[in-house]
């Protein structure tokens, strides 16, 4: 991986963006699309767009749009009692089991504050207490103060929380973060662009960083109908069931390393699947596909339903234990999937037919 592109990379995946206070990273994307964009863009949504023009300005070029989410999971801080410990509410979709012992960070006012999820001790736990997953409205965060007054000078009530950031390598080409969803979708959507910044083009290609999809498509949504595209290209996670349990019958056969996944399915234009694979075939880059029988809960949804509709397309990046603090994908998934993106980009133009 190009070295700026991968201190990119973790860049973002060390910036907080929970669903509606994107904007820490939103900052990070905008800074690396200004070395290669032609036009960048933030709405009033809070969507980062950076855009391509082709290279004959006199043509009126098919509009390509490349998406991936910002936002990440997090919490929000509801309430604080008298001592001084944060009760919270849950931005997105948690599994409150691994929640339980986690480092946090408060982003507030006053500058990140380290936190900790916690219950009570074990030796302290009754025997149903043992055998239960408790709920989200107890368990409390613990910031180390005294009590409420002091909490309440460095905290307000909405400010954002997430798990303690990191970006870890490990072996194989594999790493781990809390935010793999589905900021490694944002980075192969401006990575995409930056590959096809030098190449010859015939499209007019827009790299959208999205907000709030953990709380709706929301972004995906606004950001869709302002740039009107002919043709969309989501790129999201995607669960790798190359794990013990995983039940391959019901969920495909998805393995890390084995290339960006290419989904096909109702909410999938069959000619923008039939181009990306064939993309994939010349940039011979290897990829795995998977079937979606409904609307996907990804920014493709979106994407296609946007104004008169869309001809969408939807790339998964293989991810292992999706949200949870210790995702993890394959560095090689996101060079591929970028390349094949750029690759696809540059070879369709408003003479290809997209009607099924």
């Amino acid at each position: 991986m190009y070295d700026r592109s991968y201190t990119f990379l973790k860049d973002i995946l060390e910036t907080p963006s929970p669903s509606g206070f994107e904007q820490p990273v939103q900052g990070v994307v905008r800074s690396w699309s200004s070395e290669f964009a032609d036009h960048i863009q933030t709405d009033v949504h809070g969507n980062v767009i950076a855009s391509l023009q082709p290279k004959d300005p006199g043509s009126a070029p098919l509009r390509v749009m490349f998406a991936g989410h910002c936002d990440q999971l997090g919490l929000m801080v509801e309430y604080i009692d008298a001592n001084g410990y944060l009760y919270f509410q849950p931005i997105g979709g948690w599994d409150v089991a691994v929640a339980i012992g986690q480092r946090m960070t408060v982003w507030s006012k006053s500058g990140p504050l380290t936190g900790l999820i916690a219950r009570k001790a074990p030796h302290l736990l009754t025997p149903e207490e043992r055998n239960k997953v408790p709920q989200i409205h107890e368990l409390w965060l613990d910031i180390g103060v005294r009590n409420k007054e002091e909490a309440s000078e460095l905290v307000q009530l909405g400010d954002p929380v997430t798990v303690e950031l990191g970006f870890r390598e490990m072996l194989n080409g594999n790493v781990t973060s809390p935010a793999m969803d589905d900021k490694v979708g944002v980075w192969v959507a401006f990575e995409a662009l930056r590959l096809l910044h030098q190449r010859d083009r015939r499209s007019a290609v827009y790299a959208v960083s999205t907000v709030q999809e953990e709380i709706g498509l929301r972004g995906a949504t606004t950001s869709a109908y302002s740039v009107q595209p002919h043709v969309g290209i989501a790129i999201d996670v995607t669960h790798a069931t190359d794990t013990p349990g995983s039940e391959n019958k019901q969920i495909g056969d998805v393995k890390l390393g084995g290339g960006p996944v290419l989904y096909r399915g109702p909410n999938i234009n069959p000619h923008v699947f039939a181009h990306l694979e064939a993309a994939a075939k010349r940039a011979e880059v290897p990829y795995q596909v998977r079937g979606a029988n409904r609307a996907t809960g990804t920014d493709a949804n979106a994407i296609q339903l946007s104004r008169g509709g869309v001809a969408t397309g939807l790339i998964g990046i293989p991810n292992r234990y999706m949200h949870s603090p210790v995702e993890m994908v394959h560095t090689d998934d996101l060079i591929n999937a970028a390349i094949l993106l750029a690759e696809f980009a540059a070879s369709v133009d408003e003479t290809t037919n997209w009607i099924p």
